[in-house]
């Protein structure tokens, strides 16, 4: 399908994202990702993710205190422009973190599917930054790909996937052909990324925070189709705030895909509530209200 045309409001947002993205990149590495968390976690209430964060707080964790709340409507957008300002730094960023070693259960599994060649399907949520594990793996030698939904922002779109492409390759769209050539990559015994921490309308109703929500089967049906590893794997913010910790959980045994997609989203949530401004509050995860 051919890309629409930018609207003059595309132009505008992606003229000053480039802009923000400019002025940071003149500072140095240790100065310029705290600088750019900071700018972010200025301009939340602008953009709405302050009030964002709190709705979906109240939500799925009612028993937040108000400190609580407040702490995490500065410290999620702060770590969105942390990452923002990472994978725009290019090969800076994937210096830090290509050398990084692999822990957890399901490194084992991702060592041994890499040596014979066997395909896995990394299950990914918007956690912590999602490209430092990519750039982890592929510093390793590992065949890591992902799929991707194209932003609705042509501009920001060409640029974003030209800055993602830069850490680690293929990348997939969410087309027709897009999937065919990550069944192929696959078969050929590739690694691909899957998110499926965002609502989906078509998605099973499954438990998320103790409350219903719509999620993609996608990682585990793929998972079931090619016979592969089904591994959740997260990157980590320590607290220093410029390192990451890659943590490769234990794969999900094959069954049916509601079983093993409701096994990540307890991984996620388990991994969220020790992290809780690692995860992308932004997004409306749920449709329900709790009673």
């Amino acid at each position: 399908m051919k890309n629409r045309e930018p609207t003059l409001s595309d132009r505008a947002s992606n003229a000053l994202f480039v802009a923000v993205m400019r002025l940071v990149q003149r500072l140095p590495y240790e100065r310029r990702i705290p600088a750019a968390g900071r700018m972010v976690a200025r301009l939340a209430p602008i953009l709405g993710f302050t009030r964002k964060i709190r709705e979906n707080l109240r939500i799925a964790c009612p028993d937040l205190s108000e400190d609580e709340i407040k702490r995490l409507q500065r410290e999620m957008p702060d770590n969105l422009g942390r990452m923002l300002a990472e994978i725009y730094s290019g090969e800076e960023f994937v210096a830090r973190v290509r050398d990084l070693p692999i822990e957890g259960p399901g490194a084992e599994t991702l060592e041994a599917a890499h040596r014979e060649g066997r395909p896995v399907v990394l299950a990914a949520g918007h956690f912590g930054n999602y490209d430092a594990w990519r750039a982890a793996l592929a510093g390793r030698g590992y065949r890591v790909g992902a799929i991707y939904r194209p932003m609705n922002n042509p501009l920001f779109n060409e640029q974003y996937v030209s800055t993602i492409s830069a850490i680690a390759e293929p990348l997939f769209s969410r087309s027709r052909r897009g999937l065919g050539d990550m069944m192929k990559f696959l078969r050929d015994g590739g690694m691909v990324a899957f998110g499926f921490d965002q609502h989906f309308n078509k998605g099973a109703e499954l438990s998320f925070f103790g409350l219903p929500a719509r999620t993609p089967l996608s990682a585990a049906e793929m998972a079931l189709k090619m016979k592969a590893d089904l591994v959740p794997i997260y990157a980590i913010r320590q607290p220093d705030g410029l390192n990451f910790k890659i943590y490769a959980d234990k794969p999900v045994p094959h069954s049916t895909p509601e079983a093993m997609t409701q096994t990540l989203n307890d991984g996620l949530e388990e991994m969220i509530l020790k992290h809780m401004e690692q995860w992308l509050w932004i997004h409306r995860r749920w449709k329900v209200k709790r009673a």
